[in-house]
C-alpha cells in the first residue's frame, strides 16, 4: 500500500475512497480544525467562567444554588459526549456526528444570546430593585444552556479524535508529528479560553451580556465555515466493527459461562485469529497481558457458552477499558478541584479588592485568564524543551510515560489547593482584624493574592488535562477511540457533579443550629477555609490512590499485519514498574 502512496492505516476520504498520504491529513488538515476548537472553547468558557455571576446578579439565585446549577450544567456538557461518541463509533462516524451536533450547539448559543438580550426574557428592575425571574424566563434560559450541552456532546469527543485521525500511526514521520498533536490541540483550546476570561467576561459585565454571548456565537459560525473548507483533505477512519461496544458485554458474559473451566498454562493456547485475518481485515491485533485474568476464560477453546469463544484481541480490548476505568476513577477528585475555578474561586474573588488604578475594577472571573496564560506559556516549554530533554534521558518518544505525566499534574494540583487553603485562612484573618460582617463589604486584601492558585492549576492542567486526553485516546481499543476519549470528558463532568454534591452536603451538614455554613451566601461570615482544607485532605488521599492504580496498569500492546510484514507498537508494554513506567 505504501508504494502506491496511500495511507497505511486504511483511512479514506468522505466518499470512502483510499487517500494519498502526501495530499491529505497531517497538520495541513488540522489547521482547519484548530480554529473551530478555539472558538468553541471561547464560547464554552465565555459562559462557564462567569455563569455563577449571571445567576446571582441577574437571576438572583443564592450562592449554593448558583454553584450547584453551574456544576450541573457544566457536568452535563462534559457527560453528554458519551452519547455523542457512541453514535459516532456505532452509526454515523466522527465527521457526520460532529456536523449534526455543531448545528445544535450553534442553535443553543443563539437561544442563549436571545435570552440575555430581550427584555421580555429577563427579570425587570425598578429603582435598582430587581424582581425575581419568572418561571418562563428561567425555563428558556436553562433550555438554552442545556441545548448547548447537548451539542457539545457530539462535538467534544469527535473533533479531537478526528484531528488525531489525520496522522498515520504506521508512518514513522507522521507518528512523530502526532506525539505533539494533543499538546498543540489544547494550546488552541487555551487561546479560546484566554479570550473568554479576559475579553468576554469584561464585555459581559461592562458592555452587556447580549454582546458578551453574541461575539462567540458569530465566531462559532465563522469557524464552522472554515472547518468545512478543509473537507477535501480530511482523512476518515473506516469502522471495522458494526457495534464496537458489544465486546464489553460479550467478553464478561462468555467468561462467566466458562467460569468453571481451567485456563491453559500457556496463553498461546487461548483462541485467536490467524495473522492472515488481520492482514485481510486491516484490524490491529492486541497481545495478551497478565491482568484481569478472570476474563481470559472468554477465550478458552471448547467453552460452555454455546458459541465460538472470544479472541484474545477481544478480551484484551475489554481489559483495556477496565484498566482505563481504574485510572478514570482516580481522576474524579482532581476534576472536582478544577471545578472551583469557575465557582468558589470566582465568588471568593468578588469579596476582595479588585481595583486596578483609580477607576478600573478587575472582573473576578477574569482571574481565570491566568490559568489559561500559564497553560499557553507551559505548553510550548513542555513540548519544545521538557520532552526532548526527558527523551534523551529515558528513550521514551514522549519523554515521560502518560501516567507519569498525570502524576506530576496531580502533585502540582495538591500544592495549588494547599495554597488556596492558606490564602483563604489569610482572608479570614483580615476579616476578623477589620471586623467585616456584611456580604458586600470589600475585604482590604488584593485579589492578586489568588493568583498563585490559578497559575498552579494552569500548569497542572498542562500535565493532567492534556495527558488524560492523550492517554484515553491512545489506550482505547481501535474501534472505540471516540468512546475512549469520553473517559476524559465524563471525568470532568462527574467532577462537576461531585463538587455540586459536596457543596450541597457541606452546606446542609454545617448549617445547623448556631453553627455557620462553611459556604453561606455571605462569604465574609462563612468558613470557606474549612471547605478548602477538606478538599486538600481528599486530594492528598486521592494522590495515593492514583499511585497505586498506576502501578497496576499495563499499557496496550498491539500489532498490525500488512502485506510487507508486521508492524509492532508499544513493544515494551509489559514492563511493569511502580509508577507505570512502561513506554
Amino acid at each position: 500500500m505504501e508504494t502506491k502512496g496511500f495511507t497505511q492505516d486504511g483511512t479514506v476520504d468522505l466518499r470512502g475512497r483510499p487517500v494519498l498520504a502526501s495530499k491529505t491529513g497531517k497538520w495541513n488538515a488540522c489547521a482547519f480544525l484548530v480554529g473551530y476548537e478555539a472558538f468553541e472553547r471561547m464560547a464554552f468558557y465565555g459562559i462557564a467562567s462567569n455563569l455563577v455571576n449571571y445567576l446571582t446578579t441577574q437571576l438572583h439565585e443564592d450562592t449554593v444554588s448558583s454553584v450547584r446549577n453551574v456544576n450541573s450544567w457544566s457536568g452535563s456538557a462534559w457527560i453528554t459526549p458519551i452519547l455523542g461518541a457512541y453514535i459516532a463509533d456505532t452509526y454515523l462516524g466522527r465527521f457526520w456526528t460532529f456536523t449534526v451536533s455543531s448545528l445544535i450547539y450553534v442553535m443553543g448559543m443563539i437561544m442563549l444570546t436571545t435570552a440575555v438580550s430581550l427584555k421580555s426574557l429577563k427579570p425587570t428592575c425598578t429603582n435598582g430593585i430587581c424582581n425575581k425571574a419568572s418561571t418562563s424566563q428561567v425555563a428558556f434560559f436553562y433550555i438554552s444552556l442545556y441545548t448547548i450541552a447537548l451539542g457539545a456532546g457530539g462535538t467534544k469527543p469527535n473533533i479531537s479524535t478526528f484531528g488525531a485521525d489525520q496522522f498515520d500511526d504506521f508512518n514513522p514521520h507522521e507518528k512523530e508529528l502526532k506525539v505533539s498533536f494533543f499538546n498543540w490541540w489544547m494550546f488552541s483550546s487555551f487561546l479560546g479560553a484566554l479570550f473568554a476570561t479576559l475579553g468576554l467576561v469584561y464585555i459581559q459585565e461592562n458592555l452587556g451580556w447580549g454582546l458578551g454571548y453574541g461575539v462567540p456565537t458569530v465566531g462559532l459560525l465563522v469557524s464552522l465555515v472554515v472547518f468545512y473548507l478543509g473537507t477535501p483533505i480530511y482523512r476518515h477512519k473506516v469502522r471495522k466493527t458494526k457495534s464496537p461496544a458489544r465486546d464489553l458485554i460479550q467478553v464478561p458474559v462468555t467468561a462467566f459461562k466458562n467460569r468453571k473451566l481451567q485456563l491453559p498454562q500457556n496463553p498461546c493456547q487461548l483462541h485467536e485469529h490467524e495473522p492472515q485475518y488481520y492482514i485481510n481485515s486491516g484490524k490491529r491485533q492486541v497481545h495478551y497481558t497478565p491482568i484481569f485474568r478472570f476474563l481470559d476464560k472468554a477465550a478458552v477453546k471448547d467453552g460452555n457458552s454455546g458459541r465460538p469463544p472470544c479472541t484474545v484481541t477481544q478480551v484484551e480490548g475489554t481489559k483495556l477499558v477496565l484498566g482505563m476505568m481504574l485510572i478514570w476513577l482516580v481522576t474524579l477528585v482532581p476534576s472536582t478541584i478544577w471545578a472551583q475555578i469557575n465557582t468558589l474561586f470566582v465568588k471568593q474573588g468578588t469579596t476582595l479588592d479588585r481595583s486596578l488604578g483609580s477607576s478600573f475594577q478587575i472582573p473576578a472571573a477574569s482571574l481565570g485568564s491566568f490559568v489559561t496564560l500559564s497553560m499557553l506559556i507551559s505548553v510550548p516549554m513542555y513540548d519544545r524543551y521538557f520532552v526532548p530533554f526527558m527523551r534523551r534521558k529515558t528513550g521514551n518518544p514522549r519523554g515521560i510515560t502518560l501516567l507519569q505525566r498525570l502524576g506530576i499534574g496531580f502533585v502540582i494540583q495538591v500544592i495549588a489547593i494547599a495554597i488556596a487553603y492558606a490564602v483563604e485562612v489569610r482572608r479570614m484573618h483580615v476579616i476578623r482584624v477589620h471586623q467585616i460582617t456584611e456580604p458586600k463589604q470589600i475585604v482590604p486584601m488584593n485579589i492578586f493574592w489568588l493568583l498563585p492558585q490559578y497559575v498552579l492549576l494552569g500548569i497542572a492542567d498542562v500535565f493532567n488535562a492534556i495527558g488524560l486526553l492523550e492517554f484515553f485516546y491512545d489506550q482505547s481499543p481501535e474501534d472505540m477511540q471516540s468512546l475512549g476519549t469520553t473517559f476524559f470528558t465524563s471525568g470532568i463532568g462527574i467532577g462537576n457533579f461531585l463538587n455540586s454534591f459536596l457543596v450541597t452536603m457541606v452546606d446542609k451538614l454545617t448549617d445547623r443550629g448556631e453553627h455557620k455554613s462553611w459556604i453561606g451566601d455571605n462569604l465574609n461570615d462563612s468558613h470557606l477555609d474549612y471547605y478548602y482544607g477538606f478538599l486538600l485532605v481528599i486530594s492528598t488521599l486521592n494522590l495515593g490512590a492514583f499511585i497505586w492504580a498506576s502501578s497496576k496498569y499495563v499499557y496496550k500492546r498491539e500489532t498490525k499485519e500488512v502485506n510487507e510484514g508486521c508492524i509492532e507498537m508499544d513493544s515494551k508494554a509489559l514492563e511493569i514498574s511502580p509508577l507505570g513506567l512502561q513506554v
